[in-house]
């Protein structure tokens, strides 16, 4: 999870310097151990996600050597590693110094290109408008205390065609753990947003963007996350102090526990099947794959 994207900070560019040449990225592979992070990796896979070989970051938002792709809010840089595998240039952002420092790292060692990491709390961003034919921005917008703003600036920085990859967490899952997170955990600087579907489309287009894609999923992290907060709760780590605000290893026991179990159902003939279901039932994050309009284009994707 991303930590607060509106921390007061100075934007503060941190130029990444080409390197002599790309180094090779290992493929994300089905899980073998029962990890958290390596069973929802692969239960993402299976959604669509960090498809190689198509050079999709999701399944219909491709990646090309001639994209600028700028990840706001970037955190670990999953979505910035992958677009440098596809040799397009980067603009990575977040609030937090050490995690832009630490991507720099990463994106100079494997790329060729001029890329660019920026701390910055992203209103504005110091960066021209239409700088980017890719813009990302996943599990942040719940951060923010005025969304309006924000996406006005993320749209801001797409070039017409763009297009943008946005998520959000569902409202299920949310409105679920709130009875068993910390207080802490809604509170500034985590999350202070709930978003409906409905509203999180009306965020989307009301800023100027066509949608093209919506999907939702994730259904074992809302129960991983139920179980990572039932044994914070049981440690006694819930009362006072700084709430966690990201899931990562050494991962509790009950966790690990679930992540073996939903790992079996995924090994069953239906299971494929059962966790769609589930997903529609309760999913983790919602997603939208969005168009910023050429120009004289109308909303509807005609031309006048």
């Amino acid at each position: 999870m991303i930590r607060r994207l509106l921390a007061r900070l100075r934007p503060a560019p941190l130029p990444v310097a080409p390197a002599p040449a790309p180094a090779p990225a290992p493929e994300p592979q089905p899980i073998g151990q029962a990890s958290p992070r390596d069973v929802g990796l692969h239960d993402a896979i299976l959604d669509g996600w960090f498809s190689n070989d198509s050079g999709e970051l999701l399944k219909g938002f491709a990646i090309t050597a001639d994209d600028t792709l700028l990840d706001v809010g970037c955190g670990e840089g999953v979505a910035t590693l992958f677009a440098v595998r596809q040799g397009a240039s980067v603009i990575f952002t977040d609030s937090e110094h050490d995690k832009v420092r630490d991507l720099a790292r990463q994106v100079e060692a494997q790329s060729n290109k001029t890329n660019l990491g920026l701390v910055s709390n992203s209103l504005p961003l110091p960066l021209a408008a239409g700088c980017a034919s890719k813009v990302v921005c996943m599990e942040v917008l719940e951060h923010i205390d005025q969304p309006e703003p924000f996406m006005a600036e993320l749209v801001r920085m797409g070039r017409p065609g763009a297009q943008y990859l946005l998520s959000v967490p569902a409202p299920v899952g949310e409105h679920l753990q709130q009875g068993i997170a910390p207080a802490g955990y809604y509170q500034t600087p985590n999350h202070v947003q709930i978003f409906t579907e409905q509203r999180f489309a009306e965020l989307v287009e009301n800023a100027g963007l066509v949608i093209e894609h919506r999907q939702a999923s994730g259904f074992f992290w809302v129960i991983g996350m139920i179980f990572f907060w039932a044994s914070e709760r049981a440690a006694g780590r819930d009362l006072g102090g700084a709430v966690r605000d990201r899931i990562q290893a050494p991962y509790p026991p009950l966790m690990e526990s679930w992540s073996r179990t939903w790992q079996d159902l995924l090994a069953q003939p239906d299971g494929l099947a059962i966790k769609q279901m589930l997903d529609r039932f309760m999913p983790k994050s919602q997603v939208i794959i969005a168009r910023k309009p050429l120009a004289g284009e109308t909303r509807a994707g005609s031309q006048p």
